[in-house]
């Protein structure tokens, strides 16, 4: 399994890790669950060129859930917003081709926090640890 590269940085900074689409369009559901965990695992605040699919987003809750702990892992924050209104075709829907272009945001849940969403933007405020 590939990992992001890890980059260090000093305690001033929040890491962010942009993946693009292309580097998660190989990757079985699961080692997308895991790349992204371990990313937010380590404080980092990651951001999908391309989201998941809703049995993706599901699965990653489940597994998140399943590994927070009160003094290692708090759990994640996931917000996700549509790039158009309406990109899917009427024959996509009626196919159940499920439309996986938007934004999505992920980060450790005590170091990030919503503070606006709309169809068009995310505004969160990332605090350091």
């Amino acid at each position: 399994m590939s990992t992001v590269p890890e980059v260090t940085s000093g305690d001033d900074g929040v890491q962010i890790d942009l993946i693009s689409a292309a580097r998660m369009e190989g990757l079985a559901s699961m080692e997308k669950i895991r790349l992204i965990l371990d990313g937010v695992r380590d404080g980092n605040i990651v951001i999908l060129e391309e989201g998941l699919s809703p049995d993706e987003e599901s699965k990653l809750i489940e597994v998140t859930m399943t590994e927070i702990s009160p003094d290692e892992f708090n759990g994640i924050e996931i917000e996700t917003y549509p790039q158009s209104k309406g990109g899917q075709g009427f024959l996509g829907r009626l196919m159940g081709k499920e439309d996986t272009k938007k934004l999505t945001v992920i980060g450790p849940a005590n170091q990030i926090q919503t503070l606006h969403k709309d169809e068009n933007l995310i505004s969160a405020l990332v605090s350091r640890k």
